[in-house]
């Protein structure tokens, strides 16, 4: 039985990364794979080919060069689920190859199949025809991640039914769509449909979407969605999904039916830990397949670490690496820096995409921080402009007495880039003078964060103006009443 000092069971972004940075460690490291699943959802289902397919929705149907060329400017007037696919097949195909010369290179063994628990330090590995291997290890990282949560009440049929894991194998861009759920997944869906001139409508449980994002951006998205065409249906809970020769047929508990062509159900993810017989280690899932870990991503079977998706929120790619990495560094005494989550940044790529980092107006309200908002629209920037888009902005909120930056919401063309400039900003407690006095390179979006911090530093020397003439006054008041 091979002995490995820590093996690692996924190799998506979380699993990539816990491995390598074992390996770079001088650490005997093996990562655990099923064969047709090199890369994990990230790069078969998941990230990869929904970005690389928002890409090609959006070259294909030239919607960001509208604005110049008039609505009706299409660059392909019949778009096909081949002209979408070839891309998608390409750029996963070059992913996959990084990825396995990347563990390749730095000495980490790949082992395929499909991995469960034996006991808290060995695990078998079925392969393909069903032959078992034993391995075992001083450390396990649970890098397994997640699958759509299915509701046993419908009936997926990989056609006209399908979850977020099959909507890419759709054999043709349906006419009608019903999306349900109005998570990130689903918006990000519905809005690649939409642009693509599928009718769709979001049929969502809770009374708004994407409540952990700021209610204006939320809002400006709304407002984007709906000018192409898309139908929200708040509050509303789906009683069953029925299938016809002609289509779908939704129905809500509130009685409306909806008839479409598909019915994509994107209502949260299940951690695959049932798999993986946790129990035989020691360990507990909750209802959803998700595993507990303390803040350096232990669970409670000491020398065994969880991290990414099956850990639950934020379920990032990119938040997922940093947790493999980390919970490495911690598993073999590794000094790793502190960490801050105000300071992850989220990006949701619908069109148009949305990024932010660190608190809401909501989330500083609550918490009574006086705060001043700084907009820069992207109509205001050349860049934005010369891109066509007019409807982006960028949002800072910024301490009313420290100046110091709190948080940074973008919308439009480039959004997930954009934030990155204020996340450095806000990592080293800068204030917003800095970006006053900075100079960026012309005609760039990134100007936009000089525009909102003078709009917030102009809207603060009001107040300060204000505070001073009541102040001079009440000088003039008290020294005449001496006279």
């Amino acid at each position: 039985m091979d002995h490995f000092d820590i093996v690692v069971i996924g190799s998506g972004p979380a699993g990539q990364k816990a491995a390598i940075a074992a390996a770079k460690l001088g650490k005997r490291a093996a990562i655990v794979e099923r064969r047709n699943m090199v890369g994990g959802v990230c790069i078969n289902t998941g990230t990869i080919p929904s970005k690389t397919l928002r890409e090609a929705v959006l070259y294909l149907t030239g919607l960001n060069q509208r604005e110049m060329y008039g609505e009706s400017y299409r660059l392909k007037s019949d778009i096909t689920v081949t002209d979408l696919s070839a891309r998608t097949t390409h750029v996963v195909g070059k992913e996959i190859d990084v990825i396995q010369s990347q563990l390749a290179r730095n000495g980490v063994t790949m082992l395929l199949g499909s991995a469960y628990f034996i006991s808290p330090n060995e695990i078998a590995i079925e392969d393909a025809t069903g032959d078992l291997k034993h391995v075992s290890a001083d450390k396990f990282v649970i890098a397994v991640g997640t699958r759509p949560a299915r509701p046993p009440s419908v009936d997926f049929d990989g056609t006209t039914v399908v979850d977020s894991d099959q909507i890419l194998a759709l054999d043709r861009v349906p006419r009608s769509m019903v999306v349900v759920g109005a998570g990130v997944i689903g918006i990000e869906y519905a809005s690649m449909f939409a642009a693509l001139g599928t009718k769709v409508t979001v049929i969502e449980q809770r009374p708004t979407m994407l409540d952990f994002c700021d209610r204006e951006i939320v809002e400006a998205l709304q407002y984007q969605l709906r000018e192409r065409g898309v139908t929200f249906r708040f509050g509303e809970h789906v009683q069953t999904v029925e299938t016809h020769p002609s289509g779908t047929l939704t129905i809500l508990a509130s009685g409306k039916k909806i008839p479409a062509d598909t019915v994509l159900y994107s209502a949260g993810r299940q951690g695959v830990s049932d798999e993986l017989r946790v129990e035989a280690a020691g360990l507990t899932a909750d209802k959803r397949g998700r595993l507990t870990v303390d803040a350096d991503f232990r669970t409670e079977v000491d020398h065994i670490y969880a991290v990414g998706d099956i850990i639950g929120f934020p379920a990032l790619a990119a938040t997922s690496m940093e947790q493999g990495r980390r919970a490495t560094y911690h598993a073999f005494d590794e000094p790793v820096g502190a960490t801050d989550d105000n300071l992850q940044p989220i990006g949701i790529y619908a069109i148009p995409e949305i990024s932010f980092v660190g608190r809401t107006e909501d989330q500083l309200t609550s918490a009574n921080v006086p705060f001043e908002v700084g907009v820069a629209r992207y109509r205001e920037l050349a860049r934005g402009a010369i891109m066509g888009d007019s409807y982006g902005l960028l949002k800072l909120l910024v301490h009313a007495e420290e100046r110091t930056l709190l948080g940074v919401h973008a919308f439009g063309s480039n959004a997930a880039e954009l934030v990155h400039i204020g996340q450095t900003v806000m990592g080293l407690s800068g204030k917003i003078d800095y970006l006053v006095d900075a100079v960026f390179n012309y005609p760039t979006l990134a100007e936009g964060y000089k525009v909102a911090a003078l709009d917030a530093s102009n809207k603060m020397r009001a107040i300060a103006r204000v505070r001073a003439e009541g102040n001079r006054m009440d000088l003039d008041v008290g020294s005449g009443s001496l006279v």
